[in-house]
């Protein structure tokens, strides 16, 4: 599937993120292997994973495009979705359809800039690269270093938009109205399916839905919290 394909492909659809950290009930990659097979069979055509292990998983079990990105933890550094050189080339080693990375502008790794990683990608490999985002200033500039779809990722959980409202379809609505040519993808606390609607009529070119189909036990916790409050 090449990159105009994979675009169509996704396209006003949905992709489910499918990621369980260590400590969750589900952590491991065959429980995120089920997981994917499920989605798929409920209708999405695309699955967000996390680590090389889950990819590898996820990719054999489904055969469905994978938006790969590998979560480290660095303490020079806030960045922790794909934050350097290593996480991207182990992304294109493992056949990663679409790379996902922190487009924010936090300070990374080594002080690596937003433009080199994209320049890497560019060099090694003909993968996608999506630019996880949490303010409209850092979707410009994700846009203008090159990125090829922008994600509202990680509005709400940057230090500085820990007050934005969730989901952030103000966010959404300006990018997708300023950056016309980019793919705008609707990621992060969208809950419930009118939400996941309400994103593409806002603009969103595609919406990924993570917790509120693969955590269960935080969808169980909302269940709990609502009846505890009646």
């Amino acid at each position: 599937m090449n990159r105009i394909e994979l675009l169509q492909k996704i396209k006003g659809k949905l992709i489910v993120s499918c990621q369980a950290l260590p400590g969750e009930p589900l952590y491991g990659s065959e429980f995120m292997a089920r997981m994917a097979i499920a989605a798929k069979m409920g209708g999405a055509v695309a699955i967000r994973a996390n680590t090389v292990p889950d990819i590898q998983a996820i990719k054999q079990a489904t055969q469905l495009p994978i938006i790969g990105l590998i979560k480290q933890h660095y303490s020079d550094s806030p960045v922790y979705i794909t934050p350097t050189y290593k996480e991207v080339q182990a992304l294109i080693d493992v056949g990663a359809n679409i790379i996902a990375l922190d487009a924010t502008q936090q300070t990374r790794p080594d002080h690596i800039e937003l433009k080199e990683l994209i320049q890497y990608i560019r060099k090694k490999s003909d993968c996608l690269i999506m630019g996880d985002i949490s303010t409209f200033e850092e979707g410009i500039y994700a846009s203008e270093c090159g990125v090829d779809l922008i994600s509202t990722t990680l509005s709400s959980y940057t230090d500085y938009t820990k007050d934005r409202e969730i989901p952030d379809f103000p966010l959404l609505e300006s990018l997708a109205i300023e950056l016309k040519g980019t793919p705008i993808i609707a990621e992060g606390n969208i809950k419930t399916p009118e939400e996941a609607a309400r994103a593409l009529r806002l603009g969103a070119y595609a919406v990924v839905v993570g917790s509120a189909i693969t955590r269960p036990q935080l969808i169980t916790a909302d269940f709990a919290q609502a009846i505890k409050q009646t």
